[in-house]
């Protein structure tokens, strides 16, 4: 529960040092570098190497792309579990004598892909052709047979389908004179009428006259042969270009055991354009060079000293200053270390703010377990997380974080499933009475609830479900009370905290004795007349002191008056809160109503052999299904109790991530040897 601190480090050492430096400083990766340029410094043009760098790299990656698409990777659906690829050693040393080589290899398949582009562009053309030639293919002539001396031969298109006779007869309402002339209908479909003709040449012109007025015209594919041979002629280039297509693609999948190799090259010019970029913006003179940026305390001391030593930099470690934006880093135990995803989602804390993560994960794992509340889903998701984290310990940080929450949140749900009475709903009962006839009374169970069953007495699990959000809001405002106190602002304490604790319990003791209440909640709450004193003196004195001291920086009486009233309006929103908590009561229901409702459809059959077969289809997929709807609801629902229940009392958020300078790599994992 603590936020690493930060120093500003900023180092001077001789030029001739700095690429080793750079390289020392990206091995490490304990440094957040601060780019911000300085003008009055003249600075390195790197940018034509980092962009050479940068579009090695995007080779690489569409090479990859490229082999990924021909010849895909075999890999399990656990592979995103797995982590990366470990390098042990010099990243320069292993890929730089290879990387020529391996560019050229990208370049290859690239270049190759291209080709099949081409040619299937290519494809594309002749299937055009194709569809263009097969309304043609009853011509018997090629298209270009103009006729004999005394006879013309054309074709063409009319713009709408019919048969020879209706041809005809729209041709003698348009050319009533011409006679000497023979049309044969091609073909038709739903746009268009092919069409064939003879006729004596110098009627050839009138004829087409005619027609136009029908909507013809002259076909814009003119061939020199048959429709039948023009159409062998193309289907026979066409099964040569993918002969030439199929050889290609074999040319590159046979390359696919170069995928490691392309990857180890995308990481390679990766790291080189990291480092070129940080090289250009560094403020230097002809003989030295300075860096700045961030650096966690635990490691200032060291790399100073390293630097000093090894290369005889000058070194200088200060605090932050109060204004300055520094990154934040989160130190947590291992426990609470799997909720830093949670709260980093929410919002890193600001300069000045408690890291709430160890509380935060104490409270999301006991609320996720209320609204799961299935022993046996609990369970499953406990073993599935924990396998997964011995099988695949190499997975990134972030992934392991998140299962590792799940796997606490599990057990959870294993204990509020034991004290709520629920394994699979009330499987165990309905398997003893259909198959096994045995015979329960009315409510009676094989395995009571521990504590109670929500189903049985949801108004019960209501209260509690409410106390519990007390508590989990109360802490909050613990939290800024602390906060307060830690900054000396005593007053902030007493106006923020201290009134409304004050206030609220006062409050709340009023309530618990008030019949409304034994009504809602069938208990009954009966305190001495002192409590009750107490209660209502703690309630007007907390109310009062809002009211008086909210807008305490204000001079104007009554301007302070009516801020606090405003902020004393705010306790509809504490209400609104705590009712928040009623999720509580309703994720957990629904998991138990939608397991037994699964339970119950399973046993219609019967406890026949048919009947043990559906009632097992049945209930696995059944309550598969409600595992996973309902772990995804008790997520969200859980989150979303932190970000704005819990949150809302004492936490902004805002802060900035510690981004350090390393070696960021995508596809391997760097380690031994010195970057360079």
């Amino acid at each position: 529960m603590a936020v690493v601190r930060m120093r500003r480090i900023s180092i001077c050492a001789m030029k001739q040092n700095r690429k080793s430096i750079l390289e020392l400083l990206q091995e490490l990766g304990w440094m957040e570098v601060d780019l911000d340029s300085k003008e009055e410094f003249e600075q390195m043009d790197t940018s034509g190497a980092k962009n050479a760098f940068q579009n090695r790299v995007h080779l690489a990656e569409h090479a990859l792309e490229i082999l990924d698409h021909y010849a895909p990777e075999k890999t399990s659906i656990f592979a995103g579990l797995a982590g990366r690829d470990r390098l042990h050693g010099d990243i320069y040393e292993i890929a730089a004598p290879m990387r020529s080589q391996h560019s050229k290899t990208a370049e290859n398949i690239v270049n190759i892909d291209k080709k099949i582009a081409a040619l299937k562009t290519g494809i594309l053309k002749y299937e055009n052709q194709i569809e263009e030639l097969n309304p043609w293919m009853n011509l018997t002539v090629p298209m270009n047979t103009s006729g004999t001396k005394r006879c013309s031969f054309f074709t063409g298109t009319l713009q709408e389908p019919l048969d020879e006779a209706q041809v005809l007869e729209r041709l003698a309402k348009t050319a009533p004179d011409l006679e000497r002339f023979e049309i044969e209908v091609l073909s038709k479909d739903q746009d268009r009428t092919y069409l064939a003709l003879v006729c004596l040449r110098k009627e050839e012109q009138e004829l087409e006259d005619a027609l136009k007025k029908l909507g013809f015209a002259r076909p814009s594919m003119i061939i020199r042969r048959k429709p039948a041979d023009e159409l062998s002629k193309i289907e026979n280039e066409m099964k040569e270009v993918r002969s030439q297509i199929d050889d290609l693609s074999k040319e590159i999948r046979e390359m696919k055991r170069e995928r490691d190799h392309l990857r180890l090259m995308s990481d390679y010019y990766r790291l080189r354009a990291e480092k070129y970029e940080v090289l250009g913006i560094l403020p230097q003179t002809k003989s030295v060079f300075a860096i700045g940026g961030y650096i966690p305390e635990t490691y200032a001391d060291t790399l100073k000293k390293e630097l000093e030593t090894q290369y005889g930099a000058a070194v200088s470690i200060e605090s932050i200053k109060e204004d300055e934006n520094a990154p934040v880093i989160l130190q947590n135990n291992q426990f609470s270390r799997c909720g830093e995803g949670v709260l980093s989602s929410f919002g890193l804390p600001h300069k000045g703010e408690t890291d709430p993560t160890f509380i935060m994960t104490i409270f999301y794992v006991f609320l996720f377990g209320i609204m799961l509340s299935d022993a046996a889903y609990g369970a499953i998701v406990s073993i599935v997380c924990g396998v997964a984290l011995i099988k695949f310990p190499r997975m990134s940080e972030n992934m392991k974080k998140s299962i590792q929450l799940f796997f606490w949140c599990g057990l959870s749900t294993v204990f509020w499933g034991l004290m709520f009475g629920g394994i699979f709903g009330d499987a165990i009962d309905v398997i003893a009475k259909t198959f096994f006839h045995v015979k329960l009374a009315e409510g009676e169970s094989l395995l009571p609830a521990l504590w109670f069953a929500p189903l049985n007495n949801p108004m019960k699990m209501l209260v509690y479900s409410m106390l519990f959000g007390c508590i989990h809001m109360f802490t909050g405002l613990a939290i800024k009370g602390y906060m307060c106190l830690r900054e000396k602002d005593y007053m902030g304490f007493l106006c923020k905290v201290v009134f409304w604790t004050m206030l609220l319990l006062g409050l709340i003791f009023i309530l618990l004795p008030t019949s409304l209440f034994e009504s809602i909640s069938q208990m009954k709450f009966t305190f001495r007349p002192t409590v009750n004193v107490i209660a209502r003196v703690s309630a007007a004195i907390g109310a009062i002191g809002i009211l008086l001291f909210s807008g305490r920086d204000k001079k104007n009486f009554l301007l302070r008056i009516a801020l606090g009233a405003y902020d004393l309006y705010n306790i509809t929103g504490w209400v609104s809160d705590v009712l928040s908590y009623s999720r509580l009561l309703a994720l957990g229901l629904a998991t138990g109503v939608i397991a037994s409702v699964i339970n119950q459809m399973g046993s219609m059959v019967g406890n026949g052999p048919i009947g043990v077969i559906f009632f097992i289809l049945i209930f696995i997929g059944g309550h598969m299904l409600n595992l996973g709807i309902n772990l995804l609801g008790a997520y969200v629902h859980t989150c979303r109790l932190q970000y704005v229940e819990f949150f809302g009392k004492f936490y902004d958020g805002g802060g900035r991530e510690f981004k350090p300078f390393w070696a960021n790599t995508k596809y391997v994992e760097i380690e031994g040897g010195k970057i360079r």
